[in-house]
Parts: structure tokens; sequence; C-alpha cells
């Protein structure tokens, strides 16, 4: 399908994002959920960027997709280490709430997958005091091995927009094999599920303004300080890839 935006994409390490602002990006959107347009978005951070960079077949697949944005400061900061900086960081989070928001506003539907039972659970019971204009279509864990029963859900329910996460690269691997199963918008947004329900509390204002929220996960969940060797990997990669075309 031919994208409608105008954007300029950059290339990081071979990955395609949109240069736009998540203004602009969310118009889009709508427009293309009106529409009943398949439109599948991946929301890109350090991590998936180098995955790709090694997995072939994954790369292959976040190809596919329409539209990849910058989610994540280290995409920011690679695009200005090339000289072609991006408008802004569009994250999966923001993006998920805003769109459940105009969603309620709009009379739309949602499909939820991802997450433990319990946070699926509680996800529901947020959703519908949070945005009562906004119809559940169906929810479904993240723990799943056979496809079929949630697609046939999907597909019989025709919801506007799926929002997948079970993290990379599960939920891009499960959009691309079964966004043909509704005309709707496909987004993988990773752990928004447990920040949208208080499992997980997201970074306060100050630290998100300076850009620090990955820093703030770390120091809440140190398990997580083995994802923070992908960063300077990363770098190093976007600086040689600076260095080469010189």
């Amino acid at each position: 399908m031919e994208k409608e935006t105008k954007n300029k994409q950059v290339s990081i390490l071979g990955v395609p994002f949109e240069d736009t602002n998540q203004k602009d990006f969310e118009a889009l959107l709508k427009k293309r959920i009106d529409a009943h347009q398949n439109t599948f978005v991946v929301t890109a951070n350090p991590e998936i960027v180098m995955y790709a960079r090694h997995n072939r077949l994954y790369n292959q697949l976040i190809h596919k997709a329409d539209y990849i944005i910058a989610d994540g400061i280290g995409i920011i900061i690679g695009a200005k280490l090339l000289k072609q900086p991006l408008a802004e960081r569009i994250t999966g989070y923001d993006l998920f709430v805003s769109l459940l928001h105009w969603g309620s506003q709009t009379h739309k539907s949602a499909y939820f997958v991802g997450a433990k039972t319990d946070v699926i659970n509680k996800l529901k019971q947020v959703v519908a005091k949070s945005y009562p204009g906004l119809t559940i279509a169906g929810t479904h864990n993240g723990y799943f091995g056979d496809d079929r029963n949630i697609v046939n859900d999907i597909a019989r329910t025709q919801p506007d927009m799926v929002f997948v996460a079970t993290g990379y690269p599960k939920q891009e691997e499960f959009i691309e094999r079964n966004r043909k199963a509704a005309d709707g918008l496909w987004m993988g947004i990773g752990g928004s599920f447990d920040v949208l329900t208080g499992t997980v509390k997201r970074a306060p204002q100050s630290w998100q303004k300076m850009h620090l929220e990955w820093l703030y996960r770390v120091v809440k969940e140190p398990s997580r300080i083995y994802r923070l060797s992908v960063l300077p990997k990363y770098l190093l990669e976007v600086l040689k890839e600076k260095w080469s075309k010189k």
C-alpha cells in the first residue's frame, strides 16, 4: 500500500524512521483508521534496531511495516550523529494513550493482546473506566502458542485498532502474520499495558523531560541493567556508519 505521508525518512543502520512529530503522525493514523486502511506501525528503539541488524528475517519483517517511529532517545541521538535530525521522539506509550482517548471520543473499538493474565484483566477495568466511549473488542494475555483463536476473534470483531504488547520480536511477528484479519491499526507497544495499569510505574515528568526514562527503569528494576549494554554498541555502529560516509 502506498504511504500517504509526505514525510521524509531518516535511515539509521538500515532502518527507515519517519521524520515527523506526534501531532502530525497521530493525524495521519486517525485518517487511516477512519478509512479502514490496514496500517502496521513499529515503535523502534536502539534494541530493536540492533536486533534487526543481526537478524535478517526480523529486518525484512519490519521493512514491511507502513511506518517505523522513533521510540527511544537513542534513535534521536543516532539521527543527530548522522546529521539527519528527526523532528521528535514519539513514544509508543504516549501514542497508545492518545489513541485510546481519541477512540473514546469517536467511539472506536480496540483489541488488546499481551501482558500477564492479571495485567490484561486489570487493563479491561482501566480502559472501561478511563475511556468509556471506546469499545473493548477483545483481550488476550501474551502467553499463547497458537494464534488461531485470537486471530479468529479479531476477524470476527473487526476492531479499529489492535495493540500488541508482547515485546519484540514476538509482537511484530504476530502482527505481520495476522494483520490481514482486520483493516485497522496494528501496533506493537512493548510494556505499555503494565504502565497503563500501574503495574509498572512510569518515570516522573522530570525524568521524561531529561530523556532519562531508561535510567529510571533500571533504577527501579536493576535486572534490566544488562539491556543497557546494547546502547554503546548501537552508538558505535552509528558512528561507523557516519565515518563510512565521509
